[in-house]
């Protein structure tokens, strides 16, 4: 037997029972054989036992050839023949007989096979390492969404908090008195919206606020982006610090808005990062060994291979010359640019707290220097000694260590804001990955864990020392490295055990921020909650790997704008069409779309001209706003001016306007009469739209796409009055007692046309929900209900909606031609090579290079009339919600197309429109509403 074979049978076998014997000799049964099993009063002594299982284990059994087959008769002969058989035969049950064991002990033979049955048991439930949590289930349950959706699995695998890094978030710091940045700052942003950096709360640095920034005095316009903020606590210091954390895309512009507004114009003078070097001892120690057909390797002292300890200078993300500190001559305010310096984790979901009380470890008190060269620790030495600072700390534990007994993190008040100090988290790391679980029993009757509920942390455990820069340089570097941390782990007496590095153990400080989760709305309250963790630089993989081993699953910027649709809230930069970010997101966006769509041939891709889509790729939110507009004047109901402004509006009339003076064809596509008048209809709609409005090119219509010609509602009071007309009479009265119940007025012309003249450009933030089957997807439109579709689905409840009738590609001919031009100038081209091509021909090519079939090539119409159904609004993302068990969306409406439909809408069926996305002809009906 080969060695291979050897070996694996050695290890089918090594389950086995030392008590089992093969006897040489055959048994007194006919034909050699004799009993498996021992008869009675036929027992061995324990020596006569082993006397014979040496012998067995000496001699073993005889593979030979001889042993199945008798001599003189080969392989080829055994069928051959009635004596060959029976001889093959006789020799096989001879030897089969010689193999059986004679003796066994039942209880050695039960324990192998338990042992076998737990291996087995254990394979087939216990995860391996190279397998996904839903390969873990019977092979009936997997499904194939699982790998892409983790609400596909079983609620017991999804209970596993997700971590996000958002440590690509920058950080602007402001330092100064605090009534002088207050009185900056209130020009950037506005009440109007919400809370501001002056909220009574979020300026004690108990809670993080969250703020929409503007440039100064120009709200509702301008827009700069969201952020939010951190006041430090109060210290008895004149100066006050101030974090606002934001989007990369937006750190620019809201930037130079700072340095504006503060009139930082120079820069503070920065210490330049020496580049680092080696000294002569360092080259000896780390002498590269040449050899040939080697690779370099460099040697420590002891001769073994050494990897050489990455040193962090600067954020290692800019240049060192470039200055990120500037200060005022005139207001003392000090701005700094601390992206990079501070890292930032956000755990969500119900887990997220257990996570952390099992991660970390509030750090010891120490009074001791550990190494006075290094300075190891020496402020957190320096601390221990105030004995105010110390029981601060041991408030700050306790209260850390009571979140283990909440449900979720939700329970906390919105934002609330823990400092602590913790020790090293690679410490405690588990030997394998675990689960952390919350303990209600131990917290079940505590009245600590009430209060914390009801009051949440008090103003005082705010404070966190990673405010400090000085501490947080010291912290970073002094951080023992992952290669001294696995020494000291290999000198452990008992391998596996607790590493207890005494007072060299690093003390880190860290800054908990509750997330809320979904707030707005009245279901799922409190979905997505979470926490964010603020680590000083250098420390992120310490942190994120013990993260990992307690359960934690790992998400990315796919994630976290799936996570945020489920919010129902706005993804930044994405859902922000006002500001410059978001108008780059949008131009980025179109081109990739384009892309993609010319790799198609012409027969694989829709042709979104007969589909009646004008622009699949990017969003005309300008051109939808002024249609609308142009929709009231032609009414003459009231005049609203060019800009967002209302120091101009005029009233002119009360009636709203009626869709039947337009002569718009709006019919049901049931008769194949409809399909052929609206391919009319369309076609001459867009022949008499390009007369007025074909002199503008491609370039005057992209300057017009960029320029803000429109806004978006974010008045809290406006918004609260739309979000309760759009609630439907469900109940008899529902409605109103509804309105009443939020304060509200009632939808007359005295309420609504102030709106209309406030905000007559505007768009508002929706959400959708199909009321049947259907996947909205983006750039799809929201489209309003005309009074036939209302009534079909009043009769019919299963009636899914109606079709766009198809359209005439009026681009087609023109597409057809451009490519008979361009095959006979390839002939002509041939035919007379050398000569150059004529004006008019390269004019021609020149007007007809953005002509692509399939695509609107002109122009743009009125986008609110071009199909059969009138445009609202388009759709930003959308998918099919697990969380909600339908199709959702969000976007955008126009605000005085919203009131329109409103008000002219029955009150059981407000707030009902239609989805239609860009490929397709068929509308859904939808639910409209807006979340405050």
């Amino acid at each position: 037997m080969s060695g291979a074979k050897e070996k694996k049978r050695a290890k089918k076998m090594r389950n086995q029972p030392a008590s089992v014997t093969l006897p040489a000799e055959p048994g007194p049964f006919p034909g050699g054989g004799s009993r498996a099993c021992p008869i009675p009063g036929d027992v061995l002594s324990e020596h006569q036992y082993q006397q014979q299982k040496f012998l067995n284990q000496s001699s073993g059994p005889s593979y030979r050839k001889d042993q199945y087959f008798p001599k003189g008769q080969n392989r080829g002969e055994r069928g051959r023949g009635r004596g060959g058989w029976q001889g093959g035969w006789q020799g096989g049950r001879q030897s089969i007989s010689e193999e059986m064991p004679r003796y066994i002990t039942v209880s050695t033979f039960a324990q192998a096979r338990a042992a076998e049955i737990n291996a087995m048991l254990k394979a087939v439930s216990q995860k391996s390492s190279n397998s996904m949590v839903f390969q873990t289930l019977p092979r009936h349950m997997r499904r194939r969404a699982m790998s892409h959706n983790v609400k596909r699995l079983p609620r017991r695998l999804q209970e596993i908090a997700k971590k996000e890094d958002l440590s690509y978030y920058c950080c602007l710091e402001l330092t100064g008195k605090e009534n002088e940045l207050l009185k900056q700052l209130a020009q950037i942003c506005s009440i109007d919206t919400g809370l501001t950096f002056g909220e009574a709360g979020c300026l004690s640095g108990r809670f993080e606020g969250s703020v929409n920034l503007y440039r100064a005095d120009r709200y509702p316009e301008d827009m700069l982006g969201p952020v939010t903020f951190i006041w430090k606590p109060r210290d008895g210091s004149e100066n006050r610090q101030l974090w606002i954390w934001m989007h990369p895309a937006l750190k620019q512009g809201i930037l130079g808005e700072l340095k504006a507004i503060f009139q930082c114009s120079e820069p503070e003078e920065t210490c330049i990062p020496e580049p680092a070097t080696t000294s002569v001892q360092e080259e000896k120690q780390m002498d590269v060994v040449l050899s040939i057909g080697k690779k370099r390797k460099k040697e420590d002292k002891e001769g073994g291979k050494a990897v050489p300890v990455k040193k962090i200078i600067g954020d290692g993300t800019r240049d060192p010359f470039q200055s990120y500190t500037w200060i005022s001559q005139t207001t003392g305010v000090v701005i700094s640019d601390r992206s990079m310096e501070i890292l930032r984790y956000r755990l969500i979901g119900p887990l997220s707290h257990s996570v952390l009380t099992e991660t970390l470890k509030a750090a010891s008190l120490q009074t001791e220097m550990a190494d006075s060269e290094t300075g190891l620790n020496n402020w957190w030495v320096e601390n221990c000694k105030d004995s105010e600072k110390v029981s601060l700390h041991q408030c700050q534990s306790a209260i850390f260590e009571l979140l283990e007994g909440l449900s979720s993190p939700s329970q906390l008040p919105p934002g609330a804001i823990l400092g602590l100090t913790v020790g090293d988290p690679r410490v405690n790391m588990p030997k394998k990955k675990t689960k952390a679980m919350p303990d209600f029993e131990k917290y079940r009757d505590n009245d600590k864990v009430r209060q914390l509920y009801l009051e949440g942390v008090p103003v005082e455990c705010a404070h966190s020392f990673i405010w400090d820069q000085d501490i947080c340089k010291n912290v970073t570097e002094n951080k023992i490295s992952e290669q001294d941390l696995n020494h000291m782990r290999a000198q452990l007496l008992v391998p596996g055990s607790h590493l207890d590095l005494g007072p060299c153990e690093s003390k880190i400080p860290i800054l908990l921020v509750q997330q809320p989760g979904k707030m707005a709305g009245e279901d799922r309250p409190g979905w997505g909650s979470g926490w964010d963790i603020y680590l000083p630089k250098g420390w992120g993989m310490a942190f994120w790997i013990p993260f990992i081993y307690r359960g934690v699953r790992v998400g990315g910027l796919q994630e976290a704008l799936k996570h945020s649709e489920y919010q129902r809230t706005p993804h930044t930069p994405n859902d922000f069409p006002d500001c410059q970010a978001g108008k780059q997101f949008a131009k980025e966006l179109e081109t990739s779309l384009l892309e993609k769509f010319k790799r198609r041939p012409p027969a694989k891709r829709p042709n979104y001209v007969k589909l009646g889509t004008l622009s699949p790729f990017i969003i005309p939110w300008g051109q939808l706003t002024k249609n609308w507009e142009e929709r009231m004047k032609a009414s003459g109901e009231f005049v609203h001016p060019s800009s967002p402004h209302t120091e101009h509006c005029a009233i002119k009339g009360h009636s709203f306007y009626d869709p039947k003076a337009e002569n718009m064809k709006e019919a049901s596509p049931v008769t194949g009469e409809v399909e052929e008048t609206m391919e009319i209809t369309s076609s001459e709609g867009a022949l008499k739209t390009e007369d007025v409005t074909g002199t503008q090119d491609v370039g005057e219509r992209d300057e017009t796409t960029a320029r803000s010609d429109f806004v978006v509602l974010r008045s809290e009071k406006v918004l609260m009055q739309l979000s309760a007309w759009c609630y439907p009479t469900a109940g008899k009265d529902r409605r109103i007692r509804l309105v009443s119940r939020l304060g509200q007025k009632e939808m007359t012309e005295d309420v609504f046309l102030p709106i209309l003249m406030s905000y007559p450009r505007a768009l508002v933030w929706v959400n959708l929900s199909l009321l049947r089957k259907g996947n909205p997807e983006l750039h799809a439109m929201i489209c309003i209900p005309t009074e036939d579709d209302l009534l079909h689905l009043s009769k019919d409840k299963l009636f899914c909606g109606p079709q766009e009738p198809k359209h005439r590609d009026i681009f087609k001919h023109k597409v057809q031609k451009l490519k008979e031009e361009k095959k006979k100038k390839k002939d002509n081209i041939k035919a007379l090579e050398g000569d150059p091509p004529s004006v008019p021909e390269e004019e021609t090519a020149e007007r007809h290079e953005d002509l692509i079939l399939g695509l609107w090539s002109d122009a743009l119409p009125d986008v609110t009339s071009h199909c059969s159904r009138t445009l609202l609004g388009y759709v930003t993302r959308g998918d099919f919600s697990l969380a909600a068990g339908c199709g959702e969306a969000l976007g955008f409406v126009s605000v005085t197309g919203l009131v329109y439909m409103l008000h002219n809408q029955p009150a059981d069926k407000k707030g009902l429109v239609l989805l239609r996305t860009p490929a397709s002809l068929q509308y859904r009906f939808a639910r409209l509403t807006i979340e405050v």
